[in-house]
């Protein structure tokens, strides 16, 4: 087994490499920056990636307990038989000393990635499928216009139903819950001012809605349409297809 002196070295080498590392360790860490912060020794994950990016993580949880931004640079400090990670950001004006009593495991790499992540199925892709197919919202909805501008944000969708009432479509990727009926409520009063109009109908898409936001928006007058979003369902009958196989 490496001594601490020896994993300083592999340190200092890989970063002198641009190489991201992992090192599970036990440490402490001071902060100094957004705010000043002391956390008490225990085992963490440290991860530093090729742009100097520094990230402290838990055991538990997908959030970092403690954070430095790109551009960080990390210094390497023996003191009574401890590594001590020294890194500052001098443009944010922040610092961060990892006290490292004992690594676990260590392990460097230079990575490469040169994609960008796509995202779909989000709230701007479904009320590009309700414009195009507007029957998923009702028959004899039309389609008038996307992103109408309110005082209050955009309209996902604005059409005009079966009797040729004025409708707003708010989308939601996920389940509904009461603030989107309040923003559905501020899009629909500000309608009936901005164009002089007694009666706009609300309609919430979305894949399922909270008990208690489908009471608030049946005592409103308004409606609730199940809608799945773009990719979603494709994904999920993917899933169900690898499942039928094996019946």
């Amino acid at each position: 087994m490496w001594d601490i002196t020896e994993y300083r070295t592999l340190l200092q080498d890989a970063l002198k490499r641009n190489e991201t590392v992992i090192i599970t360790c036990k440490c402490s860490v001071k902060y100094s920056g957004r705010a000043e912060s002391k956390l008490a020794e225990g085992d963490r994950i440290v991860l530093i990636k090729a742009d100097n990016t520094l990230l402290v993580h838990q055991p538990k949880g997908n959030a970092p307990v403690n954070y430095m931004k790109a551009q960080t640079s990390h210094d390497l400090v023996l003191e009574d038989g401890k590594i001590i990670l020294k890194a500052k950001n001098q443009l944010l004006k922040e610092s961060m000393d990892i006290k490292i009593n004992r690594i676990y495991f260590f392990n460097s790499y230079k990575l490469e990635d040169s994609q960008n992540i796509l995202v779909t199925g989000t709230e701007a892709d479904m009320a590009n499928m309700l414009y195009e197919q507007p029957e998923k919202i009702e028959k004899g909805f039309k389609p008038v216009s996307q992103e109408e501008q309110t005082k209050y944000g955009f309209i996902d969708v604005l059409g005009v139903d079966s009797n040729g009432v004025l409708t707003v479509v708010e989308c939601k990727r996920y389940s509904a819950d009461l603030s989107a009926v309040t923003q559905l409520r501020r899009y629909v009063e500000k309608l009936m001012v901005s164009k002089g109009i007694s009666k706009v109908r609300g309609i919430i898409a979305a894949p399922k809605i909270t008990p208690n936001a489908l009471k608030m928006l049946e005592d409103w007058g308004y409606s609730f349409v199940s809608v799945i979003p773009p990719k979603y369902m494709e994904e999920a009958s993917k899933k169900q297809s690898k499942l039928d196989y094996f019946k």
